[in-house]
């Protein structure tokens, strides 16, 4: 029983981190890849979206495999380390949005910009350039990111297939919704899924440098649900701290 347990919670907080942090990232290569498709025309976006999968298919293929034959421990030393900044760096966004000391993400301004963007660039005869080199931008550098929690999540908790039919299940459901619902990506509340990937992140990252330092969790995986609880707790408590401290900070700036 306990066993089950232990490998339950480990494979929910899995789940959840890898599910919303490629769906966070799938809405913001979807929205660059709208903004170019229904301005410059489909044709160039969607070569650039299929010549960004193609390069990262190529990436996957040639480093995934390597991460097989690193030893386990130094794995989740370099992985808890990567986690730890990629967490930290979310976190602190979304903290600061949710503070009121940073604007939230607008999906539909990110989308106006880049529809005015395009067309003060201008139009090309045959294939856009333009609209191609951003599609491709958009779907490398957001696919990038899936790629590398996929593997380091999935890596080093021993389930990497898992981790990878995790994404493309997030990646499939938000492209489905993104292309039904077309501009309206506002409604996605990505702040909080930021902030529940920051914090999913910082428990993994955590656990893991202390798996590479051969630090002996309390209930091994179990461990997890506790970190996660602590960083809820100090998350919530920066936010409410900032709050108080904002209305001050901007009347300093307005003065």
């Amino acid at each position: 029983m306990l066993v089950a347990t232990t490998v339950s919670s480990g494979v929910v907080v899995l789940v959840g981190a890898v599910f919303i942090a490629c769906a966070v990232e799938m809405v913001e290569a979807l929205t660059i890849v709208l903004a170019v498709g229904h301005t410059r025309g489909w044709r160039s976006a969607f070569e650039g979206v299929g010549a960004g999968l193609v390069v990262l298919a190529a990436l996957v293929g040639a480093f995934g495999p390597a991460l097989v034959h690193v030893p386990l421990s130094t794995l989740r030393l370099i992985v808890g380390g990567v986690l730890l900044i990629f967490g930290m760096q979310w976190l602190r966004k979304a903290i600061l949005r949710a503070s009121g000391l940073k604007a939230k993400h607008d999906e539909d301004a990110i989308y106006a910009e880049k529809v005015a963007e395009l067309r003060a660039a201008g139009t090309s005869p045959g294939r856009d350039r333009i609209a191609f080199v951003m599609a491709f931008k958009g779907v490398f550098l957001e696919g990038l990111e899936v790629v590398i929690t996929v593997l380091t999540l999935g890596t080093s908790a021993h389930r990497l297939g898992l981790a990878a039919v995790v994404a493309t299940v997030a990646v499939v459901l938000v492209g489905i919704v993104g292309v039904v619902v077309a501009k309206q990506l506002s409604n996605v509340p990505e702040n909080a899924m930021k902030m529940v990937v920051g914090i999913l992140l910082v428990s993994y990252g955590t656990f893991w440098t202390g798996e590479g330092l051969k630090v002996r969790w309390p209930g091994n995986d179990t461990m997890l649900v506790g970190l996660i609880a602590i960083y809820v707790v100090v998350t919530w408590l920066l936010v409410w701290m900032l709050r108080r401290e904002a209305p001050l900070v901007q009347r300093e700036v307005v003065a």
